[in-house]
């Protein structure tokens, strides 16, 4: 098992290293106006073979495990497709959220970013500040200042970029804005929220707040849309109709549904899910993914670093420096203190064994938040063409303040159709 993860971080390695290919040969000395720095012909030919307008909505995600950042741009048809990876130089602390100043953690969650979120001024070259802490971090009691997208590649909370990426990811969304959109989506997500993937990572003190990313990352991967997003009872929710009443985040949620033709293809998302999590638990058995430090991060890249200044500090990705291991072994990697795990961290693995076994329910219907199969209807839906998407970029923000105001739900939009 662990000669295979080995083999799967070879071959993935590889891969991140080549996400930057939009990238040309940028020598940042001769960048004149960074703030106006006009994208490569190589990247707006790649828009044109894709539908996009160089202006179109964008949207960003963020793979932590991987250390990858995504770019997703709206094709004439206003669905998003990848235009654009690029592997992260250096993220912060392990997988699972940021909670408070000065724990080191880089947010996971939605975060919605409107122009004044860009930073030409960063000390970092240029900065993105992710939004954090949004209505959902608040209303749990997560704190934090200047959480960014900065270049430099050094980080201590942050998802810091090279200068030559930075330049790009801030040209993508400046070109974004001044076509219109008024907000973009940031997906900051631990890892692909596959079967598999969730099978491997079951253990984990963070699996709970997982599972309810989860139902925004299956919106997105249905639709191909960004989901529309809110908070209410302290949790997320997506695309739901609340029946035009408005979400207190840390008041209870009112009776919300899901649009019948979304609900119906989600039905059938999770159907395949709940059985390639089934396969995914078998296949396990015994294993459990340990996800490794940063320190563990770095050491797997330290040859990076040298003949560079110290503050440059790329720091690898999970998938390079973690591995398969027993429960036992997992169980004793928590509990060394040099792994700074906490008791609770133990315990928490502990009584996830008890109901990690393969007779467990299914991961995916742990949040149900959402009620997409509940209210599913007799609606069909056998593609991801045949969900009807609004024709107007759906990116909503996030309530912001105790109580969100009454607003018109993007598939209101489509009731016609």
């Amino acid at each position: 098992m662990r000669i295979r993860y080995l083999l799967l971080a070879g071959v993935i390695a590889p891969l991140l290293a080549g996400c930057n290919d939009s990238l040309e040969s940028i020598d940042i000395s001769k960048v004149s106006n960074k703030v106006e720095y006009q994208l490569s012909g190589k990247i707006v030919e790649d828009m044109r073979k894709k539908g996009m307008a160089r202006n179109s909505p964008i949207m960003l995600r963020i793979i932590k495990e991987e250390g990858e950042l995504e770019v997703w741009k709206a094709r004439s048809d206003q669905r998003f497709e990848k235009l654009v990876g690029y592997k992260i130089c250096a993220w912060s602390g392990r997988l699972g959220p940021k909670v408070k100043e000065g724990d080191r953690q880089a947010p996971e969650g939605f975060y919605e970013l409107t122009q004044a979120n860009l930073n030409p001024n960063s000390k970092y070259y240029l900065a993105i500040n992710t939004g954090f802490p949004n209505a959902f971090d608040r209303a749990n009691g997560r704190f934090g200042t200047n959480l960014m997208i900065h270049g430099a590649c050094s980080s201590s909370g942050c998802y810091s970029m090279t200068d030559e990426q930075v330049l790009e990811i801030y040209a993508l969304a400046r070109d974004a804005f001044r076509g219109g959109q008024k907000t973009v989506q940031l997906q900051a997500l631990p890892f692909r929220m596959t079967a598999e993937n969730m099978a491997r990572h079951r253990l984990s003190p963070h699996y709970d707040f997982w599972k309810m990313l989860k139902v925004g990352y299956d919106n997105f991967e249905v639709t191909k849309r960004p989901p529309e997003v809110a908070v209410c009872n302290k949790s997320y929710v997506f695309n739901q109709d609340t029946g035009g009443k408005g979400l207190n985040p840390r008041g209870a949620c009112p009776p919300m549904s899901t649009p019948p033709a979304l609900a119906a293809a989600l039905q059938k998302y999770n159907t395949k899910y709940d059985q390639d999590y089934q396969a995914a638990l078998a296949k396990f058995s015994d294993k459990v993914w340990y996800d490794p430090t940063e320190a563990e991060r770095k050491a797997v890249v330290a040859k990076l670093r040298q003949g560079r200044e110290l503050a440059y500090a790329p720091t690898g990705t999970a998938l390079e420096a973690g591995k398969m291991v027993s429960i036992e072994e997992y169980q004793a990697l928590l509990a060394n203190p040099n792994s700074k795990q906490t008791k609770g961290n133990v315990a928490a693995a502990s009584a996830a064994l008890a109901s990690a076994r393969p007779t467990q329910a299914p991961a995916a219907k742990a949040t149900e938040a959402s009620t997409a199969v509940a209210q599913a209807g007799t609606a069909s839906a056998e593609t991801t063409a045949s969900v009807p998407v609004p024709t107007p970029n759906p990116n909503a923000p996030v309530a912001t303040a105790a109580a969100e105001p009454p607003k018109k739900p993007f598939w209101k939009f489509w009731a016609a159709e």
